[in-house]
């Protein structure tokens, strides 16, 4: 049924408002969110990874607080991309450690092929 009432129309105006707001800020806050991942699996330096990953749970904590995502929502995306930073973090000093076995690893291979 068409909404008939003047209140009713103005609420339908104001609400199609809202969502191309919303729409954009949901927009920015996938793209930060993307951008983080992206940076969490290349091999990008520290710095750069939690420059972008605070970026993206800036955007979650705002959108937020607008009311545009449900909070446990922003909580979870958060929760994930801290989980996936951890992840990485500890990750990121073993290669560092594997470089300098690097040269050894060579010799430990081809003293088992003999």
């Amino acid at each position: 049924m068409a909404k008939r009432t003047a209140s009713a129309k103005k609420q339908a105006r104001a609400g199609a408002r809202r969502s191309v707001r919303n729409r954009g800020v949901r927009s920015e806050v996938k793209t930060l969110i993307i951008k983080a991942r992206r940076s969490l699996r290349s091999g990008e330096d520290a710095s750069e990874r939690t420059t972008s990953t605070a970026d993206a749970v800036r955007a979650l904590d705002r959108a937020a607080a607008k009311g545009i995502l449900h909070p446990n929502n922003a909580a979870r995306r958060k929760s994930r991309l801290a989980r996936q930073l951890a992840k990485v973090a500890t990750a990121a000093p073993a290669p560092a450690k594997g470089k300098k076995g690097a040269a050894a690893a060579p010799s430990a291979a081809s003293s088992k092929k003999k």
